[in-house]
């Protein structure tokens, strides 16, 4: 092989990498709270802070109990569009709880997650 045809090769390639790692670059949470696994009082709200900017339109969350019970959550999308806010309706029981949220991110790329903690 020519030395202008490895080069060649060895810029193609790059640019696949490039254009896969980019592709691969989604939002994804990076704190929330009440945190993961944590044990806390009934929270006044529920936030979910994302790696980059969220769709308000295809954001959300929902707050379920170890029962499977729903609590009504109405949620929020901060200015900077990287915060998911929840306010439950009520306050939240002891017990065990999840957090299942779903976001999109400027990409149009859906994620879901979710998160469980236990109010004492």
């Amino acid at each position: 092989m020519t030395p202008r045809k490895i080069l060649s090769l060895v810029g193609a390639a790059g640019a696949l990498l490039l254009v896969a790692t980019q592709a691969d670059a989604h939002a994804r949470v990076v704190a929330s709270n009440p945190a993961a696994n944590a044990t806390v009082i009934s929270p006044r709200a529920i936030t979910l802070t994302f790696s980059e900017r969220v769709a308000p339109a295809f954001s959300g969350l929902e707050v379920i109990s170890g029962a499977g019970v729903k609590t009504a959550v109405a949620t929020t999308v901060s200015e900077d569009g990287k915060t998911l806010s929840g306010r439950p309706a009520r306050a939240l029981a002891a017990g065990a709880y999840t957090v299942n949220w779903h976001a999109a991110s400027a990409d149009g790329h859906r994620m879901t997650g979710s998160i469980a903690f236990t109010v004492r």
